[in-house]
């Protein structure tokens, strides 16, 4: 039993690696038509290959690193970043002998938090000062948004009465939470893009004002990793989305449609928006998210001990 959770686990992660190639295509195609212009998107059939050329010249590269780096720390944490970005797809509830777990989002939690290190770890052992202020900025943010994710999270759970992803499917057999709660919907929604460091919040790699934020010093597979690790983010909150959100039923064929179509809106707002300000990516964070976030959590903590007192006469 235990020998066939491991081997479906596998085959989840070498699936969930093809789909960060193709969602690198998709990416290139979404943006080279919203700027009118071409490029890899275009080579050979469609530009199919190009993912995996990618690929295999980033991981024949020559690794350098620099002399002056701390590194242990400096060559472990791309490959922190992406074994975390991985375990997390453990909490999906397949029905194809993966782990169950009652306590699914608190593993979610755990291991959101657990990924700021491989940022921080990356940026400070790099022993740059570009490195060490995308370092600096990058934990700041994902903590500030982790935030307001926890208690839009904490919202929702409150109905559930659990904390297991199964319950949402469950719970939204005839009306999706995004009716209920169109604007926890929208909170959550920008949160993940704050909390994957996506256009309009990506300040972890700003060029313009830090060369290219935390991952300035690496080159060849540390940096195809730290890629890889931040597109399987963007593909695990997506589905994250269409569970909470839009149905969440994995059993059917259009939860991967929804998956597809938020992750669209992932690439879409990056071929749109023009990157903020960092006080105030700040500011909305902790002044506007934070305060609506916790009255949401309140009010469904109340109308649930309400509806249960109710029953209960």
């Amino acid at each position: 039993m235990l020998i066939s959770k491991f081997v479906s686990y596998i085959i989840l992660v070498l699936m969930v690696l093809a789909a960060v190639a193709f969602l690198t295509l998709l990416e290139r195609k979404v943006l080279g038509y919203i700027q009118i212009r071409k490029g890899p998107n275009k080579v050979g059939y469609m530009g199919i290959l190009q993912p995996f050329a990618d690929a295999v010249k980033l991981f024949t590269k020559e690794h350098t690193f620099p002399t002056v780096s701390n590194f242990i720390p400096y060559y472990l944490s791309p490959v922190f970043s992406i074994f975390i970005s991985l375990v997390c797809w453990v909490v999906m509830p397949y029905e194809m002998g993966l782990m169950s777990f009652k306590m699914g989002m608190l593993f979610f939690f755990c291991c959101m938090s657990a990924g700021v290190y491989s940022t921080m770890g990356a940026g400070w052992a790099s022993n740059s000062k570009y490195a060490l202020l995308g370092c600096l900025r990058a934990v700041a943010q994902t903590i500030s948004y982790e935030v307001s994710l926890a208690l839009i999270l904490l919202s929702v759970l409150f109905f559930l009465g659990g904390f297991n992803l199964e319950l949402f499917s469950d719970y939204q057999r005839y009306m999706w939470f995004l009716v209920v709660g169109f604007p926890l919907a929208l909170l959550w929604f920008v949160s993940a893009l704050a909390e994957t460091n996506r256009t309009p919040f990506d300040f972890a790699e700003g060029e313009s004002e830090l060369v290219s934020g935390f991952n300035t010093e690496y080159s060849g597979g540390g940096f195809a990793l730290i890629f890889m690790a931040e597109y399987s983010s963007i593909l695990f909150m997506s589905a994250l989305t269409s569970i909470f959100f839009l149905g969440g039923f994995l059993t059917s064929p259009m939860f991967y449609l929804k998956l597809m179509g938020v992750g669209f809106c992932f690439v879409w707002i990056r071929g749109t928006l023009p990157r903020f300000r960092y006080d105030k990516l700040m500011y909305l964070a902790w002044k506007s998210f934070l305060p609506v976030a916790l009255n949401y959590c309140i009010f469904f903590a109340g109308v649930k001990i309400f509806l249960e007192v109710v029953l209960a006469v």
